[in-house]
């Protein structure tokens, strides 16, 4: 097949013809990394003569400054080319939790750098009883939580269960039919709060706050290499105010491997899950 060597690097369609599933393109060749295609978003075009990629966004939006303002000057990540348009392709991806003055349910809107949306997060299954609690105290933090982190087209990409903790937090990662990714295990609660990713028995990479306020977090490979990086961005007086809102920018530095990639996709979530949100104290 002839390759156009200017064709940005990004997932397209498997050049060997293997059914439902991208292969990730660096720029220059063919790697071995592969994913799942996903069923309901429009093909891309593999890269070839005069063939240029496709985005994986349903519908093409207009870029938000406001988002563009957070990645750059608050996040301080400069700005990059597109992506690949979704979730597990983009190196930025932009969290930002929906503003509320009394939070019931967990709601992330999860966009590129530019601030195009490309999915969202959703806690799922909660009781009656779950949200009465949370209303009138933070006993709801002792509880199990479910969330569901979903493509653009709302569609369940992956799954996090944080299962009832007392001390320190458990975040289970799976596929939507169940199948398991890893898990996102606290380490310590005392001083810099760190947190392993596990795969298959053996650690797999970490997540590291670079205080003790936990605000910002270095994510590492299984060799301690720095992969990514979470950074959490003011979202403003009335919001810190008045809300429980919170943004955070997650960076990959370079196209990653499984599981480690959904691991990490999935720590932004975790991070605010598993620790911010539990912060706030009984009663």
């Amino acid at each position: 097949m002839t390759m156009q060597t200017n064709t940005p690097a990004g997932w397209y369609p498997d050049p060997h013809g293997a059914p439902q599933t991208l292969r990730y393109w660096d720029g220059t060749q063919w790697t071995e990394h592969t994913n799942a295609a996903q069923q309901a978003a429009p093909q891309q075009a593999a890269p070839q003569q005069q063939a240029a990629p496709q985005q994986a966004v349903p519908q093409q939006q207009a870029a938000d400054p406001k988002v563009q303002h957070q990645v750059q000057q608050q996040a301080g990540v400069a700005a990059g080319g597109p992506g690949g348009g979704s979730l597990f392709t983009e190196p930025v991806l932009v969290v930002n939790q929906k503003a509320k003055l009394i939070e019931l349910t967990n709601e992330y809107k999860v966009m590129d750098q530019s601030g195009r949306e490309i999915g969202s997060v959703t806690e799922v299954g909660q009781s009656a009883l779950k949200k009465v609690l949370r209303f009138v105290s933070s006993l709801d933090q002792f509880m199990t939580h479910r969330l569901e982190i979903r493509d653009a087209y709302g569609q369940p990409q992956l799954v996090l269960t944080r299962p009832a903790k007392f001390f320190k937090s458990r975040v289970i990662v799976t596929r939507p039919d169940g199948s398991p990714v890893g898990e996102i295990v606290q380490q310590n609660m005392i001083g810099k709060i760190n947190f392993a990713m596990n795969a298959n028995g053996q650690q797999v990479g970490a997540i590291k706050a670079e205080n003790w306020r936990a605000w910002n977090f270095a994510i590492v490979d299984h060799a301690d290499n720095e992969v990514a990086r979470i950074t959490k961005t003011w979202e403003g007086l009335a919001k810190t105010l008045f809300t429980t809102a919170d943004n955070y920018v997650l960076q990959i530095h370079y196209q990653l491997p499984e599981p480690l990639l959904s691991l990490v996709v999935a720590t932004a979530l975790t991070v605010d899950t598993a620790l911010k949100q539990d912060s706030r104290g009984l009663g």
